[in-house]
């Protein structure tokens, strides 16, 4: 959901880019979250303009508006369809991987995209490979990226508990979250 984008998800960009030999990395915030709430979300345009501020100045990163613009709820596959790349990678947490079979559609998430899975702590790759696997051919590819215990979640709940947050998201977001009183 990038609510909001911290420094775990942009170190995971950019070991997917550099390991993968991706030419551009898209953030991607969900327009409408087809089964989850979020306390004080601020709204699709909001977590957008959060993406674009992570993004800005890093010129392989681009934050996407294709699930904002898009009306009703934003299903995986249908913007994995939308965007049509042959080359497409869609990068995923092996936590996340291991659900799959529960995701809307997923088979046609298997054939819209490479899965590129992350390594998560207290999660084989193995495991993850065998879950999406179960639901069916997949092109799969694993990478790694340093370990960095942040979530959107604890962000959110650290800015709404006023604790220190700011070196756990980017400077632009930071900056954006006190200035526009975000998830208080």
């Amino acid at each position: 959901m990038f609510n909001p984008p911290h420094i775990g998800h942009l170190v995971c960009a950019q070991e997917a880019r550099w390991q993968l030999e991706l030419d551009e990395v898209l953030l991607m915030p969900v327009g409408r979250a087809p089964h989850r709430r979020v306390e004080h979300d601020p709204g699709p345009e909001e977590r957008f303009e959060l993406c674009r501020l992570a993004a800005d100045g890093v010129e392989w990163l681009t934050a996407s508006r294709a699930e904002v613009d898009r009306p009703g709820p934003s299903y995986t596959a249908d913007t994995l369809e939308e965007v049509r790349d042959a080359d497409l990678f869609f990068l995923l947490g092996a936590d996340q991987a291991l659900r799959l079979a529960e995701w809307h559609d997923p088979e046609r998430v298997l054939r819209a995209a490479t899965l590129a899975i992350v390594e998560r702590e207290g999660v084989a790759i193995e495991e993850a490979e065998a879950a999406v696997s179960a639901v069916g051919e997949a092109r799969v590819e694993a990478f790694s990226m340093p370990r960095i215990d942040v979530s959107s979640t604890d962000v959110r709940r650290r800015v709404a508990e006023r604790q220190p947050y700011r070196f756990l998201v980017p400077e632009a977001v930071a900056d954006r979250i006190e200035r526009v009183g975000l998830y208080r």
